[in-house]
């Protein structure tokens, strides 16, 4: 593999191919574009596979920061926002219009009007190596993976007895990319006849499958109101459809809920408080509400979710990415490589999130320390090991499910908009 060093001298000239071929697997690829260096990195691991110089967007133009996918690849496509404006080898980062595209005008500063503009020769070979799917982080700073090692990081549980997918598989709800029906999940429900106390159940994972995308952030209005929901139902309160929307069924359902506890809700004016939030988990033997929830998609479609743990929750997590380099499901091993993103939340945010600090979030490029404050249930653990691939990613954020996240999307994390 190619030294690291070569990337300070691959970015001298205007591109720098450096054996492509070393990134057979285009699963295993992240593409880093720096806003500050102006230039655009292609890693496998860590090591440098490619590399060139960019143009980002110009003042009032500006290129989003955050973390971003290839969603969609076009050898040649016009901007329907910008005259027809021809845009060779793009390849789309969302669906409002941000893309990686060749173009005759990469001076190396930001002149771009919102995408990344990149030189033909690089271009056309980026195009070549990559496929949809490929994580693209675009960050303020310059950023590198670095290898990550920590207990908290999902692993594949070591090869045991393997049983078959089930035709009679119980179906589980997972969060909706927008308000409409659950998606249903498929979770295996073995007959008990052929399972003893010391058999682990793995599920089969093949080696053609897409990676899966993992994130983890603080739980938001709309999952704080479908886990609600679905309590208030299973309690008998009919709150209607798990939509997270606060409608008349499920309005009517808190205040009925409320109505039978009189003393304890005395005084009480809003409708979803921290009191009725334990009230209702206390009521259906759940214990303590989760301040966390773990999100699940692959090839761009929600898969499950489930709740986890933030502790010292008013201490700001920042926003990391991770990445697994090569998994072993036989052994029940991952190697993961990590990196952290410059974000800076602004002070309603922060108040909407009862965060009061904030620098500790990001105090190196190695994203370690956050891992210690996230608590997550071992069956979610398994499932989430079970299911990873080479190429699987994890997202760490405060900023939870971003506006550009939905139907065909990966997760998409902004930690700086392009409006300034």
């Amino acid at each position: 593999m190619i030294s690291r060093f070569l990337f300070g001298l691959g970015l001298l000239s205007a591109t720098a191919l450096m054996h492509p071929v070393l990134a057979a697997d285009a699963r295993k690829l992240q593409i880093v574009v720096s806003k500050s260096e102006q230039s655009v990195t292609v890693y496998d691991g860590t090591e440098v596979v490619a590399a060139s110089k960019a143009s980002t967007g110009k003042q009032g133009h500006s290129t989003p920061s955050g973390i971003f996918s290839v969603l969609e690849k076009e050898k040649y496509h016009e901007s329907n926002i910008y005259s027809n404006s021809p845009m060779p080898y793009m390849q789309r980062l969302t669906w409002s219009g941000i893309a990686l595209h060749e173009s005759s005008f990469v001076p190396g500063y930001p002149a771009s009007h919102g995408c990344v503009r990149l030189p033909k020769a690089f271009a056309l070979q980026l195009y070549k190596m990559t496929k949809r799917g490929v994580p693209v982080i675009i960050a303020d700073k310059a950023v590198a993976p670095e290898p990550v090692d920590h207990p908290s990081l999902f692993r594949p549980e070591a090869a045991q007895a393997t049983l078959e997918l089930l035709s009679d598989a119980v179906l589980r709800p997972s969060l909706p990319d927008k308000a409409g029906p659950p998606v249903q999940v498929a979770m295996n429900e073995p007959p008990k006849t052929q399972i003893s106390a010391s058999t682990t159940i793995v599920p089969r994972v093949q080696k053609e499958d897409a990676p899966i995308r993992i994130l983890i952030t603080r739980r938001g209005a709309q999952e704080t109101v479908i886990h609600l929901q679905r309590m208030l139902n299973a309690l008998g309160f009919s709150a209607g459809v798990t939509d997270g929307m606060l409608g008349r069924s499920t309005i009517q359902a808190i205040n009925t809920f409320k109505q039978l506890r009189p003393l304890e809700f005395a005084g009480d004016r809003q409708l979803v408080s921290d009191k009725l939030i334990h009230a209702v988990y206390q009521a259906a033997g759940r214990g303590e509400p989760p301040n966390g929830i773990l999100m699940v998609r692959q090839d761009f479609a929600p898969l499950f979710e489930a709740p986890v743990t933030i502790t010292d929750p008013e201490v700001a997590l920042g926003t990391h990415f991770y990445t697994v380099h090569s998994v072993d499901h036989e052994e029940g091993t991952a190697e993961w490589v990590g990196m952290t993103l410059e974000d800076r939340l602004s002070k309603a945010a922060m108040k909407r999130l009862g965060i009061r600090s904030y620098e500790k979030a990001v105090v190196s490029n190695v994203p370690v320390d956050v891992l210690d404050r996230i608590s997550i249930p071992e069956e979610t653990r398994r499932m989430v090991g079970d299911l990873l691939s080479s190429g699987s990613t994890l997202t760490i954020t405060d900023s939870g499910l971003g506006t550009e996240t939905g139907k065909g999307t990966d997760f998409i994390t902004i930690t700086r908009d392009g409006s300034g």
